[in-house]
């Protein structure tokens, strides 16, 4: 996933109230796009059609489940 800024430290445990989404780059148009953010040692992950229903994963999760779709090994 491409975003525009730098990513935060997931491990960041500071009490920020909210998270800082971003936008993914390969996101097209209003209202298709996925937006993720680090915050409360977890991965979050979000369609911006509906910003409450929200995904958390560990950032070692997250990055196998990356790295799966990156190598295709990921059944459809």
């Amino acid at each position: 996933m491409n975003t525009s800024e730098a990513p935060e430290n997931p491990h960041d445990l500071s009490p920020n109230p909210y998270p800082r989404w971003r936008k993914s780059s390969y996101s097209v148009g209003e209202g298709q796009c996925v937006e993720v953010a680090a915050w409360g040692g977890l991965v979050r992950l979000r369609e911006s059609d509906d910003p409450s229903a929200v995904l958390g994963a560990a950032p070692a999760v997250w990055a196998a489940f990356v790295r799966g779709v990156k190598a295709g090994s990921l059944g459809r």
